[in-house]
This record gives structure tokens, sequence and C-alpha cells, in this order.
């Protein structure tokens, strides 16, 4: 046998194994996603929170110290308040969360994701948000009944425009 017909041989059974592995790995082991009687409810939420502090006017010899460029009336804050939710599943509480504001001066959006499995079957889901430092409680919550059926996902969201908590 030529070298030459060596290396062909060689590189043959190399591929070969490659392929069957692939092939076993492709149909084993089994995925299965979710339980035949379970349904899952995702909280997937992006929102940007108030602002920490108040916006403070400046005076006309503050306005005076500083360069032209960077003379503007008021004087505001960049940092965000943490973002704080609590999702409750017939009334045990599922998952709290408190997210800190992107950026890195911690003036862009929080970000929270959460898979929360459940059985299917009628829930009662309760979601409070809290995106506002200087107040006390949550600024805003949503209770309601929802029949989930097996391999149903329900997505908790936040609408920035309306203001609302959404179930979809």
């Amino acid at each position: 046998m030529t070298e030459k017909l060596k290396l062909w041989i060689g590189q043959i059974l190399l591929y070969a194994a490659l392929a069957g592995v692939i092939g076993v790995f492709s149909r084993w082991p089994v995925y299965q996603h979710l339980a035949p009687d379970q349904a899952v409810i995702k909280l997937s939420l992006v929102h940007q929170a108030q602002l920490l502090g108040e916006c403070v006017q400046q005076t006309p010899e503050e306005l005076a110290r500083l360069p032209p460029n960077m003379r503007a009336p008021s004087r505001c804050p960049r940092e965000r308040s943490p973002l704080t939710v609590e999702v409750d599943v017939d009334g045990v509480l599922a998952h709290r969360q408190i997210a800190s504001a992107s950026g890195l001066s911690s003036d862009g959006p929080a970000a929270i994701y959460r898979r929360i499995e459940v059985d299917a079957g009628v829930h009662r889901i309760a979601v409070r948000l809290k995106d506002n430092a200087r107040t006390d409680g949550f600024d805003y919550t949503l209770e309601r009944e929802i029949e989930l059926v097996p391999a149903e996902i329900l997505v908790i969201d936040f609408d920035s425009a309306d203001k609302r908590i959404t179930l979809r």
C-alpha cells in the first residue's frame, strides 16, 4: 500500500467516525423542553426607571461659572433607580428581583428575564413593579386569574408607552 492510499483511508475513517458521532448526538439524548402537564410563565422586561434625584434649576451665577457649551438652565442627575419586580403565583412569591440600571453612568434601562415553570391549570398571577426609589410601595401592580393549558407560555412584560404591566 502506498503512503498516499493510507492517508486517504485514514481520512475516510476519520470522517466516518465524525459522521457517526454527529448522528448519535442528533438523536440522543432526547431533549424534553417541558413536562407534558407544565406551562411556563416568562418574566421578560426591559424598562428605564425614574431618575434617582430631582432636577435642580441653576442660578445665573452658577451658569456664568460654566463654559458656554455647558450652560443648561437645569441640572439633572443621570443615574436611574433600580427596578424591583415581584411575581406571585397562587399567593406564593415565585420570584423577586432587583435590577440595576445598565450603562456606565447607570442611566440605561434595567433588564429582567426569568422563566417560571408551573402546572397547567388556573392560577392567580400577581405582578408588582417599582421603578422609583423616591417613593414607597410599588408603582405598578397587576393581579389576574389566568388559565394555562399544557405547553402554554405566558409572557409578563411592561409597556413603557402606556405605563402598565401586560400579560400576553
